[in-house]
């Protein structure tokens, strides 16, 4: 069934918002938020109070109700800037909501919806230290107690962690590995339960201001109604339907840092000399700049399609992973090109295309590696070819 979502004027009128909020406010304080390590209180405020953090949640929850197409479209816009106002506000909108809309009780949403909607801040508890896309190897237990839970393990790379007020914890509520990873459950567990505690913020190589942290369960008491749909062993398919979302946003990321790095790439090349004359008016420098465009615009049309087909109600399982993959590795050439462009000045932190450099690498990784998505895309060929 095809998903309206917000009226068309209305978002149009609220992306122009964003479109100036982004270049005059968020921009602005980026230099800002490298120093914090973290968004600025007074920029969260305004995120908040422009309703950011609920985008996709629906009307009656306090949201805007944006459709995937809408989501997405967002999701460029804001990932212009540094990709940490993308990281604050993405958990939220993307993977927790999905999850929530998708398998939550009534009460469920009723209870996180319109807090999440209102700006508290959501992590994702799936990686583990010895575990990722392998479900099988998860160690987190969540063993019955009364009519509720006790959950006990360690969660790795959570973003957001240090400053979440609800994580969406995936553990096993079986010993046996079972078919359709049905030992796995998901729990909506309060940042404030007792047992819970946060590790020190990881030292990253790039996206200052977006923390990821450990997330350790100590003997973890949570209620019967913090299981997610008030049904075990759904998490693991609440959590890889919630991935389609979020590969499509880190695709988005990828192609919205990828134009701020184009827009630099271009302003540098007109701006510096050589031989007496702007470098863009060189072959080579030309032969960057084209190519990276060609790649954003295929980028964008590969979203585009994605999206559509899901407002549709269609499944996009390979389409998500394919734009996931394709965006991702475009945005880490479109970052090579760039700071080939600035020749010596791309290797210094003065110049921003070192930044860049740093800040996209990881749109390779999380929501599942570029290896993953390639495994994940040929066994569905081969799926459908044999039936």
């Amino acid at each position: 069934m095809t998903n309206p979502g917000m009226d068309a004027d209305i978002y149009d009128a609220f992306m122009e918002q964003l479109h100036r909020y982004v270049r005059e406010r968020l921009i602005p304080a980026e230099d800002q938020l490298e120093e914090l390590g973290r968004v600025p209180d007074d920029i969260l405020a305004e995120m908040r109070e422009m309703g950011l953090f609920g985008v996709t949640m629906p009307e009656q929850y306090g949201g805007a109700g944006m459709n995937i197409s809408q989501y997405v479209g967002f999701i460029r816009e804001i990932a212009y800037a540094s990709p940490a106002y993308r990281s604050i506000v993405s958990i939220n909108i993307g993977m927790v909501c999905k999850s929530l809309l998708g398998f939550g009780t009534a009460a469920q949403k009723e209870h996180w919806l319109p807090k999440l909607a209102m700006g508290s801040i959501a992590a994702f508890g799936l990686t583990e230290p010895d575990s990722g896309s392998d479900s099988a190897a998860m160690k987190t237990r969540a063993v019955r107690d009364g009519n509720g839970y006790v959950l006990n393990g360690t969660k790795r790379y959570i973003t957001n962690a240090p400053f979440a007020d609800m994580i969406l914890v995936m553990a096993r509520t079986n010993a046996e590995a079972l078919p359709k990873n049905a030992h796995v459950s998901a729990f909506l567990v309060p940042r404030d339960a007792p047992g819970v505690s946060i590790g020190k913020p990881d030292g990253k190589m790039g996206q200052a201001g977006s923390q990821i942290a450990d997330v350790i369960l100590e003997d973890v008491h949570v209620d019967g109604d913090a299981l997610l749909g008030g049904e075990e062993g759904i998490g693991f398919r609440a959590a890889m339907q919630s991935l389609d979302n979020g590969r499509l946003s880190v695709a988005a990321a990828s192609v919205g840092y990828a134009k701020r790095m184009l827009d630099a790439g271009l302003k540098y090349a007109m701006e510096r000399k050589a031989f007496g004359e702007p470098i863009a008016n060189f072959q080579l420098i030309q032969a960057m700049l084209a190519d990276s465009k060609a790649e954003i615009y295929a980028a964008d049309c590969m979203l585009n399609d994605a999206c559509a087909r899901a407002d549709r109600g269609e499944k996009i399982l390979v389409e998500a992973a394919a734009t996931k993959m394709f965006a991702s590795e475009m945005c880490g050439r479109v970052a090579d090109r760039v700071v080939q462009i600035h020749g010596g000045a791309g290797y210094l932190k003065e110049y921003l295309a070192e930044r860049f450099y740093r800040d996209c690498r990881i749109y390779r990784i999380y929501e599942g590696t570029t290896q993953i998505q390639q495994l994940v895309i040929a066994k569905n060929m081969i799926r459908d070819y044999e039936s």
